[in-house]
């Protein structure tokens, strides 16, 4: 009796298993999206640091379908993020809200049936068991007083003392107890009978009320059996033939790369084969300041060229030369680093985050395509920066007979974009090293730090405390 209550249990747990069936998807949904962003991020990226690489022809092309089919993929966890939000999970949200319905006083109207059902099944039944449980009980009873009326009756007639009256008493309380068993067990047997007669019927609703309840999960099981198949043609991309084809293309793209065809294309772009600008008789212009050689510039005193200046921050340009071309812009100078490590932590470095995000972007190697190389040569074996005596090209082709100076590290105030071969290119915010102290025209001698060397105008840089 009362133990249908784990059939009725099994009707409030199916409503909780829809419940985490539910955060089960939304959970997959939001790891399917976040990985569809950080692909799409880390595309983004690289697709622009490849761009700004020294990479190119075929194999650069092969190099960014990564980024594509990163983008592409992105794309397809997103749908399925979608597919799992707005179909899978609104779908068991949905048959949830049919199958189960609440009451005003709490509980399910399903589960309260159930009950009420088995209840009604079983009372007619477990009146009868309570009737022969107490039938049992009196019979019992009376067999033990019999069995104690019984001994005293024994006990009795070996005693001398005791008076015929007395046993006489004990005689009939004997009698007594034994018709007494007989009458309990009669009626014990009786309502035996009868539980015995009512069970069957009683099986029969009880297994009425209980296939009903069986039905009722038949139905969620089905359910869940049919969404998790669902989910699982969701997920499952090796099925999509947008996904297949994904690949494909990649493989295509990387297949087409071809180093005979990048040589080829160098070779006429950047190498013997690109086209010439061999020198040609010239007039003379009146911008004819704007290709003095170093030497004459020193001399010459109507002034030199200033192009490209770039404010920064509050701070105001006063060039002490005269200008042809000039350029003030208000911008917000971000120091960039000459090389960056993406597999490197960052550390907080006094470096604000637009200057993190800017190194991220701005390099991926130690050069990039569109960086401009110094042109300056000597015959000369001293002056010869690709001289056998030093290699790695720290020998300075602009030196001449004047005294050493300390060298001094500078912060470039604005952008400067060098008119001669032997002048130095450089944006506000870069940082060179000073080599020579001003000259008399106002022009100093400084490094890169990528080893060029050059002249660069004096007031275009500060020192940096």
């Amino acid at each position: 009796v009362g133990n249908y209550k784990r059939t009725v249990k099994r009707i409030d747990d199916g409503h909780r298993l829809c419940n985490d069936l539910m955060n089960c998807i939304h959970e997959r949904a939001r790891i399917e999206k976040v990985y569809a962003q950080q692909l799409t991020e880390w595309a983004k990226r690289w697709k622009q640091l490849v761009e700004k690489g020294p990479q190119y022809g075929t194999v650069e092309r092969a190099w960014c379908a990564f980024m594509s089919e990163a983008e592409k993929v992105s794309e397809l966890h997103l749908e399925v993020k979608g597919s799992l939000m707005n179909e899978d999970f609104e779908k068991i949200k949905n048959w949830q809200k049919e199958a189960f319905h609440k009451q005003m006083m709490g509980g399910f109207k399903e589960t309260k049936e159930a009950e009420d059902g088995f209840r009604k099944a079983q009372k007619p039944w477990a009146k009868k068991l309570k009737e022969v449980e107490a039938a049992k009980k009196a019979y019992h009873a009376a067999c033990k007083e019999e069995k104690l009326a019984i001994s005293r009756e024994t006990n009795s007639k070996a005693d001398p003392a005791l008076n015929p009256e007395q046993l006489k008493k004990l005689q009939d309380k004997v009698e007594r107890s034994k018709q007494d068993v007989l009458k309990t067990k009669e009626k014990y047997e009786k309502s035996l009978k009868e539980l015995d007669n009512a069970t069957p019927q009683y099986m029969e609703n009880m297994e009425q009320v209980f296939e009903q309840c069986q039905q009722f999960e038949e139905k969620r099981l089905r359910f869940f059996r049919e969404v998790l198949l669902e989910v699982q043609k969701h997920l499952d991309m090796s099925n999509v033939a947008s996904y297949k084809n994904i690949y494909r293309e990649l493989e295509q793209n990387i297949k087409a790369a071809d180093a005979v065809e990048d040589l080829r294309w160098f070779r006429a772009n950047q190498g013997p084969g690109m086209s010439m600008n061999w020198p040609q008789f010239e007039e003379w212009s009146a911008d004819l300041n704007r290709t003095l050689s170093r030497r004459e510039k020193k001399k010459a005193s109507d002034g030199v060229t200033l192009t490209g200046i770039n404010q920064t921050g509050d701070q105001v340009s006063q060039p002490n030369k005269h200008s042809s071309s000039l350029s003030v812009q208000s911008n917000t100078v971000q120091s960039v680093q000459s090389s960056y490590n993406p597999f490197e932590d960052e550390e907080d470095t006094g470096s604000t985050v637009s200057e993190k995000e800017d190194n991220k972007i701005k390099n991926v190697s130690s050069y990039e395509k569109n960086q401009s190389y110094p042109t300056e040569w000597s015959d000369e074996e001293s002056n010869n920066p690709f001289s056998s005596t030093d290699a790695n090209g720290d020998t300075n082709p602009f030196d001449e007979d004047t005294p050493p100076a300390m060298e001094v590290r500078v912060r470039a105030l604005y952008d400067y974009e060098g008119q001669e071969q032997d002048e130095l290119s450089f944006k506000a915010g870069d940082e060179l090293t000073k080599m020579e102290n001003e000259d008399e025209q106002g022009w100093c001698k400084g490094r890169l730090d990528n080893g060029q060397v050059g002249l660069y105008p004096a007031n275009y840089v500060e020192p940096i405390q």
